[in-house]
């Protein structure tokens, strides 16, 4: 149990930018003060007059539980004897203008289910968790050289009861973590879980930052959940947002009376396209709420990383703005120099505490060296989302394969900046909504040629250097786009062509994390070759992929139009047995069954610049991958 009152280093390191647990100083905390227990309230308001703890407890009476400043003034603090956990609460705040505001408590652990908006006190110690073997394992491996296939989520839309009646946190972590592992991805990313007041934002627009939200059950409900994926050798990575927060009353904006948490310049702090306001990233306060959130999922709840919302609209100041917010920072440019640094900060505070955590910056900006180490001039991230991959394969993709090669060179530029950052390639909720189609209806063609295109588009994703991501409901080829009322169209496993779809992805899931050629050289450019990457005509793309053992070679085919080849001579980097080890256009799959059967032993004739050659069958609209499983003797 917490000691009462806050000490003095604390408060230090909080106004100092540093506070790595500034969630242990403040909120509401189960506390004794000498032999009497009860609760601990610690706020940070600087702007304000008067501060109370309200609640039910004391009919929402602001005049019965007073709030005392601490010894840094701009802290607020109050024990109140005998209060137990499970209290509702709110702060009433009066600033300089005298007008009393009720605000949630920007540290409180639990909050109220939505539409209710107070907080509640809630004691996140005593779970048993059983994931310390998970956890060495994690320690003891660089992820860059080990299979990271993510399962991107929205826990309000995988499944639902009915509408607006979700599935727990404690059904979500037997069906959907064992669903996940059947189908052999590495980890799990979660769409934000703090709490959130508007359902249809997804959890991007945040009013309880430490909250973990109440709509699928308690915070412990949740550590069942990370602590089931972590029995099942699942990481969970979660959407993590501090790029802004949403205005409603009860939250941060004007949370003393006046911009605090936001920037005092509107220009600086307004979001006029999302409707919110920016943090003020160059208030050392705020950056000590911002990091100490980090660290609490990792700590607390055992977070194996975090995907990190919306870098490019913090680091530009004019993102998505009016021209009359025009802005520069002090040496003309355009980049928020606070938010820059922010970032940096973060990064390693989060990596001196977790070096084994996962920091992906989801960044649509091309702006250089953000997974790049902070002595060498970058930002610090170990991975980022490759959004100009997804931008150049979807447009590619939607185009008529007879047009396709005029754009030839739309797929194969990514490996001209692929080893620039440790990239993930994301097919993400944000390319399924809003009109943009489902991945299924994005193909073009008849029915049959839509599935058979986004199967080869699947293969060709796993086979590309980087770490890979799919949200849900894609490896069903659902034909809507996602509907965030309503769950996953799982009825569609009923009809063959969806259910072959989703034994593909499945199949090349397991095989991928089998197949350390995929994946051991990911950042390594002596893990990938071109065979060809000029055969613009007939839009076929041919490449290697190769471990770090010289015997660890795959040869990769992605044919992206519906021509199928026989006799087709390809040249191979090493001599000896090849299989076919992955085909899209099996009929298992839901093709038309154009296939290699048996070895393949290379011949001593020439083709793409090799010495040796094998002579395939190429299938219409696939991938196949073909893998050496003996060396020539």
């Amino acid at each position: 149990m917490k000691s009462s009152k806050p000490e003095s280093f604390d408060m230090h390191l909080f106004h100092e930018g540093s506070a790595l647990h500034a969630y242990n100083l403040f909120g509401a905390h189960l506390a004794k003060e000498g032999r009497t227990k009860g609760v601990r309230f610690t706020v940070w308001a600087p702007n304000a007059e008067q501060v109370s703890v309200v609640g039910d407890f004391n009919e929402w009476n602001g005049k019965m539980h007073r709030m005392e400043r601490a010894e840094s003034p701009s802290i607020w603090t109050l024990f109140v004897p005998g209060m137990k956990e499970g209290t509702i609460y709110k702060y009433e705040i009066i600033g300089a203008d005298g007008r009393p505001r009720l605000k949630s408590d920007p540290y409180a652990f639990l909050s109220e289910e939505r539409p209710a908006t107070a907080s509640v006190v809630y004691d996140l110690d005593g779970f048993k968790w059983t994931d310390e073997k998970y956890l060495k394992e994690r320690q003891s491996k660089s992820s860059y050289n080990q299979p990271l296939n993510i399962y991107e989520v929205h826990l309000g839309s995988w499944k639902i009861h009915d509408i607006e009646v979700f599935l727990s946190y404690e059904e979500l972590s037997e069906q959907l973590v064992d669903y996940v592992a059947d189908l052999g991805y590495t980890h799990i990313e979660l769409l934000p879980l703090a709490e959130h007041p508007f359902d249809r934002s997804w959890g991007y627009q945040v009013t309880g930052y430490f909250s973990c939200t109440s709509r699928y059950g308690t915070p412990k409900d949740f550590m069942k959940f990370v602590d089931r994926c972590h029995s099942k050798g699942i990481g969970v990575i979660m959407d993590w947002v501090p790029a802004h927060f949403c205005r409603d009353d009860h939250g941060l904006r004007l949370f003393d009376g006046a911009p605090l948490y936001e920037y005092t310049d509107i220009r600086k702090a307004d979001k006029p396209n999302w409707g919110t306001l920016t943090f003020d990233y160059g208030r050392r306060e705020v950056v000590s709420f911002l990091i100490s959130n980090a660290i609490f999922w990792l700590e607390k709840f055992h977070i194996d990383g975090l995907r990190v919302d919306a870098v490019a609209s913090m680091l530009e100041l004019n993102f998505d703005k009016p021209d009359h917010y025009f802005m520069t920072n002090q040496f003309g440019g355009t980049t928020n120099l606070e938010a820059l640094d922010f970032l940096k900060q973060l990064n390693m505070s989060v990596f001196g505490l977790y070096p084994d955590a996962l920091m992906m910056a989801e960044d649509s900006s091309d702006r250089a060296l953000m997974t790049a180490p902070i002595h060498d001039g970058g930002v610090g991230f170990n991975y980022k989302w490759n959004m100009g991959w997804m931008n150049d394969t979807l447009k590619y993709m939607e185009r008529d394969p007879v047009y396709r090669k005029y754009h030839h060179y739309d797929l194969t530029f990514s490996m001209a900046y692929a080893y620039s950052e440790n990239f993930v390639l994301p097919f993400s909720h944000d390319e399924v909504v809003h009109g943009k189609k489902s991945m299924l209806d994005k193909m073009p063609g008849d029915y049959w040629q839509k599935f058979a295109g986004l199967r080869a588009l699947f293969g060709y994703q796993m086979a590309h250097p980087g770490k890979k991501l799919l949200f849900m409901g894609s490896e069903l080829g659902m034909f809507s786009e996602w509907k965030d009322l309503e769950q996953v169209d799982w009825h569609l496993l009923e009809y063959d062509k969806h259910r072959q779809m989703y034994e593909f992805v499945k199949t090349l899931n397991h095989f991928y994390k089998d197949t350390n050629a995929l994946w051991d050289q990911d950042y390594d450019p002596l893990g990938f070759e071109w065979i060809d990457a000029d055969n613009r005509d007939q839009s076929i793309f041919k490449f290697a992929r190769r471990g770090k053992n010289f015997e660890d070679v795959l040869v990769v085919i992605s044919n992206f139009t519906p021509a199928t080849y026989h006799g087709f001579r390809i040249g191979v980097p090493v001599a000896g047995t090849y299989i076919e080890a992955i085909n899209s256009d099996l009929e298992q799959f839901g093709g038309s069954n154009q296939h290699n059967s048996g070895e393949l032993l290379t011949e001593e004739i020439p083709a793409h610049r090799y010495g040796q050659s094998i002579s395939i069958t190429i299938p219409p609209l696939s991938t196949v991958i073909f893998k050496l499983i003996k060396l020539a003797e």
